[in-house]
């Protein structure tokens, strides 16, 4: 690569949904734009996640005759969010979000598919709804990317087996159903064929599902729209005339370079989950930095917040939670790394309860991966680290898998032998191989059993919300999210504290631009998705809350970047 300079009308730092969709939002508006990249492959947390984005009131919605009135998920984040409910930043995305999905649609090569049955997460909130609000990218085929698949980073290891990405509903479930129907069973043979086939032509699964779906139909856009996408390019510093952000110098093979952006600099870093600075100063759990285990990239060390930090921006802290908190296990590998697997499905299984040290439950473990963290948090005595336990018997690993151990025909034993899963022949015997309180832990499954049988938590309510039993399995009856822990052996993961991502992020207004310490824009630079202080100040309403709106904000900071008026926001949410 030339060490010229280079000149665009948009600059867009980082390849996730939030900065991919501004830059192919601001291609098909005819900007000329550029993506620049600081890791090899592209997709940043985005290829590793579920791919879901929370839009409320979505043409896949209303297509399939839901009518939501524009007030309901308004007064469903009024009542979640309290008095962290921004208004302009809020009301905007509500207005645009649909718009969004409607313009990737009709111009990109972004196909969607409905999430008419995800229910929000707090189904007892005013506004709270069973489903119509979320959308996710549709599976694609690899070999569309063409020469761009070798860019594109593959599925989490943890979460992927072989590398195949497994997409939630029909296709989870069929693989859950492997061993007890025939359709399951064809259907899971011919996408381990596949991949496996896949495997020895082109070196990685291409049937792209998820996050890494939503990243590839993306890269499809942009590149057919003639984005420049430089992998292997990490910003050094902005560059300001003194008037406004005009660029930004880079490095790439060893030397450094200026990309000129005549109409501002899109900041898409993917937030600070591994800034062991940043968390030290603002996860209580954390008071060195390091007793925190995000499953995000590790390349995720807040570059584009010490970015805007410098240009004059403010880092917005005053969120009820500074990240998007998940129970994580850690994954010893063959190499002596330690993965982190994010427990995002097996909770609400039938079956299964966690409890801390002492042996008691602390947390309805079906509610939302943030929830169950925030009460892990309330329940640690201050100054102990905050860990769990996830605890099943013989009959729910055999169906559900635990963590990283997956069903049959995986093999239990390895993880018993690198000390990942814990296993007793008793409940007392399992205590004793995880430091447990045996006696305690005995009277916890006592009482959760008596009462299992019947289908019934009183204790703490496992299956009381519609987003509880549609992650439980809906198959067992009479609630899809309780069974009796009685089939040994008995097996045990530990759970540490984790994240998907951070909420803390730089201070911004509704058209995406930094604001400075007088909340005045800064010219020329804009932040979305983790970059920018999260809409939901740090709350956690609903799956997709992320992704949703880093891709609305993106399309909104390319429309702003460019000049062009954004649709009424009264029509877009007509």
């Amino acid at each position: 690569m030339s060490d010229d300079n280079i000149n665009c009308d948009l600059l867009v730092i980082g390849s996730g949904a939030g900065g991919l969709a501004a830059a192919v939002t601001g291609a098909s508006l005819g900007l000329d734009v550029i993506v620049i990249e600081k890791e090899a492959q592209l997709g940043g947390t985005t290829a590793w996640s579920g791919g879901w984005m929370w839009i409320p009131r979505n043409p896949l919605a209303k297509a399939a005759g839901i009518a939501e009135n524009p007030e309901q998920p308004k007064l469903y984040l009024q009542h979640e969010l309290a008095d962290g409910y921004d208004a302009a930043r809020v009301e905007i995305f509500l207005a645009q979000g649909p718009r969004m999905v409607d313009f990737f649609q009709r111009e990109t090569h972004l196909a969607f598919v409905d999430g008419n049955q995800i229910p929000d997460f707090h189904g007892k909130s005013p506004g709270a709804v069973t489903g119509g609000r979320s959308v996710c990218a549709a599976p694609i085929d690899g070999r569309e990317l063409g020469p761009r698949i070798r860019d594109l980073k593959p599925p989490l290891d943890e979460a992927a087996p072989f590398g195949m990405g497994i997409a939630s509903g029909a296709d989870l479930r069929h693989f859950l159903n492997v061993r007890s129907s025939p359709t399951s069973f064809l259907h899971v043979a011919r996408r381990l064929t596949r991949h496996m086939l896949d495997l020895l032509r082109f070196g990685r699964g291409m049937h792209l599902v998820n996050g890494n779906a939503l990243v590839a139909r993306l890269l499809k856009s942009a590149d057919a729209l003639g984005v420049r996408i430089m992998p292997a390019t990490p910003a050094r510093s902005l560059l300001n005339d003194g008037a406004r952000i005009v660029g930004a110098n880079v490095g790439h093979d060893g030397a450094t370079f200026d990309i000129q952006a005549r109409r501002g600099v899109v900041l898409a870093c993917g937030g600070f989950p591994h800034d062991t600075a940043r968390k030290a100063a603002l996860f209580a759990h954390a008071p060195t930095g390091n007793e925190h285990w995000s499953a995000a990239p590790a390349s995720n060390t807040g570059d584009g917040i010490r970015l805007g930090e410098a240009a004059g921006g403010r880092l917005r802290d005053d969120v009820s939670d500074p990240g998007a908190w998940a129970p994580v296990s850690l994954v010893p590998h063959r190499d002596g790394s330690v993965g982190h697997f994010p427990h995002l499905i097996e909770r609400a299984k039938p079956g299964l309860i966690m409890v801390r040290s002492d042996g008691a439950r602390f947390a309805n473990e079906a509610d939302s991966y943030h929830d169950v963290m925030k009460a892990l948090f309330a329940a640690t005595p201050k100054g102990a680290p905050a860990e769990a336990w996830a605890i099943c018997d013989a009959r729910f690993l055999k169906r559900y898998g635990l963590g990283r151990v997956r069903p049959p025909p995986f093999p239990v034993s390895p993880w018993v032998r690198n000390g990942y899963l814990k296993r007793g022949a008793s409940i007392e015997a399992l205590a004793r191989a995880c430091d447990i309180s045996a006696e305690e832990l005995a009277a916890t499954i006592e009482h959760y059993n008596r009462f299992a049988a019947r289908g019934e938590d009183p204790a703490f309510g496992r299956g009381d919300t519609p987003y509880n039993r549609v992650q439980g399995d809906m198959a067992h009856l009479p609630n899809p999210c309780v069974a009796p822990i009685e089939s040994g052996p008995f097996y045990a993961v530990k759970i540490v504290a984790g994240s998907l991502g951070t909420f803390a992020g730089l201070n911004t207004d509704e058209h995406a631009r930094v604001l400075d310490a007088q909340s005045k824009p800064i010219d020329g630079l804009y932040a979305v998705g983790n970059d920018m202080a999260s809409i939901m100040a740090g709350r956690y309403p609903s799956g997709g809350i992320t992704l949703g709106p880093a891709m609305t904000f993106g399309y909104i900071a390319a429309h702003h970047a460019g000049g062009i008026p954004l649709e009424n926001n009264r029509s877009a949410a007509a």
